[in-house]
């Protein structure tokens, strides 16, 4: 496995993967699938956007951008980490998000937050054995599939 910066030619097999999990899972409350111009605009913002690779097949990928809009939040990102199927199972998490903190730590980010869906406890789980901190909760947070679902704040200081 080859872990390396996304570049625009990947953001096809980006969307094969996240535009499942959007469409099918509550692990986004998003339900609008990714365009590749949304994907390009992703791509273009400041912060890292890392693919875990198996040749040239994309397996999953990890990003990091500013946490909310605002000089106050520069140094406090939100990331995202999505596996295909033939990348879950794998150990790939791991590495992919270290690849994060690498990326991260020689720039001005001190604060990175995972906001994961309460119900999804193997992502919870996951974060803290990264050292992610469960910080809040959000109860109902987000509506899809004609459910409220909370909203788990974690943190990691980098």
């Amino acid at each position: 496995m080859e872990i390396r910066a996304l570049s625009e030619g990947d953001l096809g097999a980006v969307a094969e993967i996240w535009n499942p999990i959007i469409r099918d899972t509550a692990i986004t409350f998003n339900p609008v699938e990714k365009t590749l111009d949304d994907l390009r605009a992703w791509l273009s913002a400041p912060g890292p956007a890392l693919g875990a690779f198996e040749g040239e097949r994309l397996l999953g990928f990890a990003s990091a951008h500013q946490f909310r809009g605002g000089l106050g939040y520069r140094r406090t990102f939100e990331h995202s980490i999505n596996l295909g199927p033939e990348g879950r199972g794998r150990g790939l998490g791991r590495p992919l998000m270290e690849a994060l903190f690498d990326a991260l730590r020689p720039t001005e980010v001190h604060s990175l937050i995972g906001a994961i869906t309460a119900t999804n406890a193997v992502s919870i789980a996951f974060h803290a054995r990264l050292g992610f901190v469960e910080v809040g909760r959000i109860p109902q947070a987000g509506w899809k599939f004609d459910l409220w679902h909370d909203l788990v704040l974690m943190q990691k200081i980098l």
